[in-house]
């Protein structure tokens, strides 16, 4: 078992979904990332250098998430998952995406898509 980095409830207003009026007004989106990597090395060297920058790796999952707007929850979980795993030390990632305000006709807490990828 790899160590994990997480990140949970990032949130923003985003315009991602196949009604017109989800495009229009926008929503809140709520992103979860665990990161698996070795954190090994930079607990050995007291390192921020030899580990993923939690702080970094938000802004960047931020800018994807407020981005470019996309019909599927599936798109969006596949693309903030490419940028964690373009740091090399991310071995593996699951990416959950909420929409809890989608419009599903019928009273629910949340929808949520979730993936898991490895590095090739």
């Amino acid at each position: 078992m790899r160590d994990r980095i997480s990140i949970h409830g990032l949130q923003a207003h985003a315009f991602h979904g196949v009604y017109v009026s989800e495009r229009e007004r926008g929503q809140l989106f709520r992103v979860d990332a665990v990161l698996e990597l070795d954190t090994v090395p930079a607990a050995a060297g007291d390192d921020l250098a030899k580990t993923v920058n939690y702080a970094e790796l938000a802004k960047r999952l931020d800018a994807v998430l407020t981005g470019e707007p996309v019909d599927l929850l599936e798109t969006l979980a596949q693309r903030l998952a490419d940028v964690c795993l373009a740091d090399p030390l991310v071995d593996a990632v699951e990416i959950t995406v909420h929409k809890p305000y989608a419009d599903l006709g019928v009273v629910f807490d949340d929808v949520t898509v979730a993936i898991r990828r490895e590095r090739a």
